[in-house]
């Protein structure tokens, strides 16, 4: 949205808070150039009165911002209804993973998914294992796996100090970033733990929909709870190993982890699960290890430790540099940004409902 923010107007509208105050909209400025819209919603209302009252919103901001012309972008499809007030030129629905398969899912999400299928112009993936499964339920579904800011996270190969709350621990690290649910093989860090006391697993992330008391524990297990987007590089430039240690499930079947070109970009060795948008392209270019079972995984993990330093393991840096090089975000916008216009130009071309042709 940042890159789109450089060319065109964007309003992100945030989930709602809710207030004893009438509702309303709450609007920054964001200095990356996007809007920032939060609806603070009036308490005390069903969920479907809140939803209602947000598209109220956004339909006024729509009119006081002179929008006569916007696209709509739409991330989950829960939140469709508050979309019921809008007009948009196209609408893109923006699928990041299956929801429907995590834990917690709302009974109606396939329903409302099935909606914003109907009204969606474009469907944008977020890896190709999605895009294999939404392409048979929309014409117009596209693939778009994580690209990666190369110069952010490759600042942790320029000495960067390391973190407060690690630079105590000894050496091996072995991390991990990101949210800590039922998608993080607990069993597999748990064991890894055991049979490896002299390896430290550096933990990064919220823990979410698991009780933090089913976590395995042990001294050489640090969980350093949620770190910004900003503070990452200085982490992973003092990790000896970057993990992505997935379960093999249905919340994982259609993952494609931004954080794996991240890892890479950061010349960060990469050990992970057998996740199938990690497996194309990461394994099979042999950027990254992939194993199943800890055995397996206690063996590439020693693998890569013990490449590290050596002119193997410089050129499968090189390797996944060249790889990463072709990667961007603003090559992910332009082409994005090509297809809306194509469907905008598309949808132009199409008689009016109820008009007939002479």
């Amino acid at each position: 949205m940042t890159r789109a923010a450089r060319t065109r107007r964007v309003y992100y509208i945030e989930e709602p808070q809710f207030t004893p105050q009438p509702s309303q909209l709450v609007i920054r400025q964001d200095e990356s150039g996007v809007v920032v819209v939060t609806p603070h919603l009036e308490a005390g209302h069903t969920p479907e009165d809140s939803q209602a009252a947000t598209a109220r919103l956004l339909a006024d901001l729509v009119r006081t911002e002179g929008l006569a012309e916007y696209d709509l972008w739409v991330y989950t499809p829960m939140e469709l209804p508050v979309t019921a007030g809008l007009n948009p030129r196209v609408t893109v629905y923006d699928c990041m993973d299956e929801l429907a398969n995590f834990r917690g899912a709302p009974p109606q999400l396939r329903a409302r998914e099935e909606q914003l299928f109907g009204r969606a112009d474009l469907v944008f993936t977020g890896g190709h294992r999605l895009y294999e499964a939404k392409r048979e339920r929309h014409a117009g579904a596209y693939p778009f796996p994580s690209s990666v800011d190369t110069a952010h996270f490759a600042q942790a190969r320029s000495g960067l100090a390391d973190a407060p709350d690690q630079q105590h621990l000894p050496r091996p690290r072995l991390g991990f970033y990101g949210v800590i649910d039922e998608r993080f093989d607990t069993g597999l860090i748990g064991e890894l733990a055991r049979r490896r006391p002299e390896w430290q697993f550096v933990l990064l992330g919220p823990v979410v929909k698991i009780d933090p008391a089913d976590l395995p524990r042990a001294e050489n297990l640090h969980y350093l709870g949620m770190k910004s987007y900003r503070e990452l590089p200085g982490y992973l430039a003092h990790w000896d190993v970057a993990l992505l240690p997935f379960a093999l499930n249905e919340a994982t079947e259609f993952i494609s982890p931004t954080k794996t070109p991240e890892y890479l970009a950061a010349g960060v060795p990469v050990v992970s699960t057998g996740i199938r948008d990690v497996i194309r392209p990461y394994g099979e270019l042999d950027l990254v290890r992939i194993a199943d079972g800890v055995d397996a995984f206690e063996a590439a993990c020693a693998a890569a430790l013990a490449e590290r330093g050596t002119a193997a393991g410089e050129a499968r840096r090189e390797r996944a540099d060249r790889h990463l090089s072709t990667l961007s975000w603003d090559r992910t916008w332009a082409d994005m940004s090509a297809l809306i216009e194509r469907a905008a130009t598309e949808r132009s071309a199409l008689p009016l409902a109820g008009v007939a042709d002479d």
